[in-house]
């Protein structure tokens, strides 16, 4: 084996010394590392479902951010749970899927920091039903499957209320369950169900109460499919780019929600969707 001389050694040495410093300065580039969005520069991760909020970043990520001055890194899940709870150990920036009244549930029920920043689009919810054409035509005693999150649970309730399917309380709100219940005409029983599974269930309910993210994965689209759909007029559940308390004020942040904002994001989300999504920009 050749012996190496003292020359190599240092010269290897060297090399070792500037690949380890590289990797570090790498990694210090990184805005989720520090535990927040960072200063102006840094990669902005940012959490989100599928559809569409990954649909509306991803138009972000490719349009506009580069000529705003942001680096944006997208994460999608599956659930409604851990991306706050990576939200709020640091290993996301902020996130985009949920409305306020989910949010102050969560941070209630959790114990964690949360807090919106703008107002995004809004997804409206949706009854989906392929035995019925009208929520008006279910049979009596049919199963109505609805979210088991006390937030859009209540949303799923008060969206068949409002058709005059059940009644509630006077003063159930954005939590009511079916415990609210004070009239119920055709006897219908509430299946709930984890969001994601609320789709697959369509084969087994008479209908089912359906996010709409949830919808658009799997194939549905709320402008045509649903036979009952959400209005937009003073709908408080628009979806909100959330972070953790502190990070509100952050560039990175601040330019993301600028561009949720925008004209040119209320026209991709009016073309892309065709009124399935509804923007809630005014530019």
């Amino acid at each position: 084996m050749k012996r190496r001389t003292p020359s190599s050694r240092t010269a290897l040495l060297a090399t070792s010394a500037a690949l380890t410093l590289g990797l570090a300065l790498t990694a210090c580039g990184s805005g989720s590392d520090s535990g927040g969005a960072g200063a102006d520069g840094d990669t902005l991760v940012v959490g989100a479902t599928a559809v569409p909020a990954g649909e509306v970043l991803t138009y972000i990520k490719d349009h506009l951010a580069a000529d705003a001055g942001l680096s944006l890194e997208i994460r999608e899940f599956t659930d409604y749970v851990v991306p706050n709870t990576a939200l709020q150990e640091g290993s996301l920036d902020a996130n985009l899927y949920q409305n306020e009244p989910y949010l102050n549930d969560f941070n209630e029920a959790k114990g964690t920091d949360l807090v919106p920043v703008v107002d995004a689009y809004l997804p409206p919810m949706g009854v989906y039903s392929k035995q019925v054409e009208d929520v008006r035509e279910l049979p009596d005693g049919a199963t109505v499957a609805v979210p088991n999150d006390t937030t859009n649970e209540g949303r799923a309730l008060q969206l068949l209320a409002a058709q005059g399917v059940i009644t509630l309380k006077p003063d159930a709100g954005t939590d009511a369950s079916p415990a609210d219940i004070v009239d119920n005409p055709k006897n219908l029983t509430f299946k709930e169900l984890e969001p994601a599974q609320l789709p697959r269930s369509l084969d087994d309910v008479a209908a089912a109460v359906i996010n709409n993210n949830f919808a658009q994965d799997a194939g549905l689209s709320p402008a045509k499919d649903a036979v009952l759909l959400e209005s937009a007029k003073d709908n408080p559940y628009a979806n909100i780019l959330a972070v953790k308390r502190g990070n509100e004020d952050d560039p990175q942040v601040e330019k993301l929600a600028k561009l949720l904002s925008s004209a040119d994001v209320k026209k991709f989300i009016e073309d892309r969707y065709q009124g399935s999504v509804l923007p809630v920009a005014s530019g």
